[in-house]
């Protein structure tokens, strides 16, 4: 099994050796692999499941790491770093020939971050090549937000977890890409629209459900508890059903359920996407025999949440 440990020098040796090492950042844990070794990348997806259509983001450094992956860095791509790298955003960009078709899924762009997490940052300026880094989970499945849950899933497939705690943000950078010098948002995640419509102005949303996706996060059935999810008005759905044993996730209100998670008791949108993964898990392993949800409320990161519900419930 994996061992958990913040050994930096340790990570460092295995991904030079072609392993793979699941990796700390501030929205969810990460399954790294040497983003220029094809043959690493390979072990990405066998151990995922995850299929090869679904292309992968990488993880750099800094800013000015990006013009060895890419072919340009446009101005608008270029203040959206400035304003938020360190951060929860992946920017889609033209990507140089050293990055393998296997990463890219075969497409012209490849999505790059830079993530705000302490140890991964120090780990990536210890390294001469980016990190190709999915979430540590078996595909389709939620997202890992903490060591444990990487080690439940993944931990006979892989030899080193850096231990980085728990995750900050809890839901998946957001990726935004570029046509005609107009931005365009792929896949909502930790990053919030209006505070990047701030910075570049108004932006497009192509975030439809695809089984041909152009980003990472867009298939139609993601994030996915095992359990049955239905989503709906709680307050019906806990009448219609309390005599069948489901598990409940509530945004804020106590529904009385003995297999229950609420997201913010205060109502906070930004603790519900940090609580979102965990509590979907707990629920999970739980002896409900299905789950019961509803969708938080329609602005900032809760976009983000409901997004991630919907899939998890497709």
């Amino acid at each position: 099994m994996a061992e958990i440990g913040k050994d930096i020098n340790k990570a460092k040796q295995l991904l030079q050796e072609g392993q793979l090492v699941a990796i700390p950042t501030e929205t969810v844990y990460g399954l790294a692999a040497n983003a220029l070794n094809a043959r690493a990348v390979t072990q990405i997806f066998k151990a995922k499941n995850r299929p090869e259509f679904d292309p992968l983001i990488i993880h750099v450094p800094s800013i000015d790491s990006v013009l060895r992956y890419a072919e340009n860095f446009p101005a608008i791509a270029r203040k959206l770093a400035e304003a938020f790298w360190p951060g929860p955003l992946t920017i889609l960009l033209e990507r140089k020939k050293i990055i393998p078709d296997l990463v890219t899924s075969g497409l012209a762009t490849v999505g790059i971050r830079c993530p705000d997490h302490p140890l991964t940052r120090e780990l990536l300026n210890e390294l001469d090549f980016p990190l190709a880094a999915p979430s540590a989970n078996p595909f389709g499945y939620i997202s890992p937000t903490t060591p444990a849950h990487v080690h439940e899933q993944l931990g006979s497939k892989i030899s080193y977890i850096l231990d980085g705690g728990p995750c900050e943000v809890g839901i998946e950078s957001t990726i935004v890409g570029f046509e005609s010098g107009q931005g365009i948002v792929l896949r909502r995640g930790g990053l919030k629209i209006e505070d990047i419509e701030r910075v570049i102005g108004k932006v497009n949303l192509a975030i439809n459900a695809s089984s041909n996706p152009k980003a990472p996060g867009q298939l139609h059935s993601h994030y996915a508890p095992r359990k049955k999810l239905l989503i709906g008005d709680l307050a019906v759905l806990t009448k219609e059903h309390a005599h069948r044993n489901p598990g409940v996730l509530a945004f804020q209100q106590d529904y009385k359920f003995h297999f229950q998670e609420i997201l913010s008791h205060s109502g906070d949108i930004d603790e519900a996407a940090r609580n979102l993964f965990s509590a979907l898990r707990k629920l999970d392993n739980s002896p409900c025999d299905f789950i019961i949800a509803e969708y938080v409320p329609d602005t900032g990161l809760g976009k983000a949440i409901n997004d991630r519900l919907k899939r998890a419930a497709h």
